[in-house]
């Protein structure tokens, strides 16, 4: 059930996870991660505002349903990018999966490709592009670039990336720094588990580096040009991750982008920004169907998903809850997950008249406007509740690394 990489330990679960809703799944995840760990993936930046935001965001919008429209057993099949999908929900990219389960992104992948999903890898990823893609040769996935200083790195990622039947890339731009997450000051945390990619460039450099250290790694001046040189340089589709508002919606495809991806970086970034939900709209408004619109941060139900789509989205990510249920259930667990959103998902679409995604696109939508908290972080000493013990979770004493922040027994 546990394995431990020098201390660390890691969930090797694989089963089915039954659940009333993914929000469940947080709690549990406590059971078997670490400390640290655990709110690495939990929290967000300063007062975690925006990261609360992006979730109760959504209430702003109603869904209108629809009566008497002589429909059942709505689809959830669409097409991105010329590859055909079993559902609109996506694996969005996060660091580091081997922090919820010891199969990491292989699991990941694993999962993804058995609910149909698009998967995305990110490049501070635990394990290689060609493990990943050879859990699952045919299953689509993209792939999240941190780009670097150094252009050797990022012509290595390109070069494996594209041997590897990646289809695309996500050029992160909302995470040039690492925002102010306490969180991750208050538990010490480090990266405990090798980085591929550091690994094989740099010979380990990955394992036991802050966040805020394996960001300034990458390039925090990234302009117009960056974009088209990506491009030549990969030969893949570049999607902008990281647009907010309609200028930048602009500039990016103006910059030759062939998609933006609307995110706050899970309200990890700038605390205070509007949630991303609220920030769909415009962005969608401006690229008028021009490129495909990816959109994640926040989304907790399958209401949410089909709110994201009827407001701009042509692709709705997840986050938080697929690695939750990674740590949980492993490949199976993350399907677990996925499946979970797509039967709240088709319920909305059979009540509302949705036979197709499609339709969901072109479903009513209300708004309206909206009070906000002002609430400190969930890792504040006046709200953080004691962490579980269990045996799953705790650091073996005789192996603990002090830098890992994880809690010893």
């Amino acid at each position: 059930m546990t394995y431990y990489y020098k201390g660390f330990p890691q969930s090797t679960r694989d089963e089915v996870l039954h659940m009333v809703n993914v929000e469940e799944l947080a709690r549990k995840a406590k059971d078997v991660m670490p400390e640290a760990a655990y709110y690495y993936v939990a929290s967000g930046a300063e007062n975690e505002w925006t990261w609360r935001a992006n979730t109760s965001a959504f209430n702003h919008y109603q869904i209108i349903p629809r009566a008497l429209t002589n429909m059942s057993h709505p689809q959830l099949d669409t097409e991105f990018m010329g590859m055909k999908l079993k559902t609109p929900v996506m694996i969005a990219p996060i660091a580091c999966h081997g922090i919820a389960n010891k199969a990491a992104e292989v699991g990941t992948q694993k999962g993804a490709a058995a609910a149909g999903a698009l998967f995305s890898s990110s490049t501070y990823a635990n394990k290689s592009v060609e493990d990943i893609a050879a859990a699952a040769p045919n299953a689509p996935r993209y792939f999240q670039l941190y780009l670097s200083k150094d252009w050797k790195f990022n012509r290595m990622v390109f070069d494996a990336i594209k041997k590897t039947g990646y289809k695309g890339i996500w050029l992160t731009v909302d995470a040039l720094v690492s925002g102010y997450r306490e969180a991750n000051l208050r538990t010490h945390f480090t990266y405990p588990v090798p980085l591929d990619f550091f690994t094989r460039y740099l010979g380990g450099k990955g394992e036991g580096q802050t966040v805020a250290q394996m960001y300034a790694a990458s390039a925090q001046k990234i302009g117009p040009k960056d974009v088209q040189r990506i491009k030549d340089e990969s030969g893949l589709p570049v999607f902008i991750k990281g647009i907010t508002n309609a200028e930048d919606a602009y500039k990016a495809i103006g910059a030759g982008a062939d998609g933006v991806y609307v995110t706050n970086h899970g309200g990890r970034e700038v605390d205070g920004e509007p949630a991303t939900v609220d920030d769909l709209p415009e962005v969608a408004k401006a690229v008028a169907h021009r490129v495909p619109v990816v959109f994640d941060s926040g989304v907790r139900r399958g209401s949410h998903v089909f709110k994201a789509l009827a407001l701009g989205a042509d692709m709705v990510g997840i986050g938080r809850p697929f690695l939750y249920g990674l740590a949980l259930g492993g490949a199976k667990g993350v399907k677990s997950v996925i499946d979970q959103y797509n039967k709240e998902l088709l319920i909305d679409m059979e009540l509302t008249g949705c036979k197709t995604i499609e339709d969901v696109k072109h479903a009513k939508i209300a708004h309206i406007r909206y009070t906000a908290d002002n609430l400190p972080s969930d890792t504040d000493p006046t709200r953080m509740k004691p962490y579980p013990v269990t045996k799953y979770n705790q650091m073996k004493s005789d192996e603990a690394d002090a830098s890992s922040g994880a809690s010893e027994a």
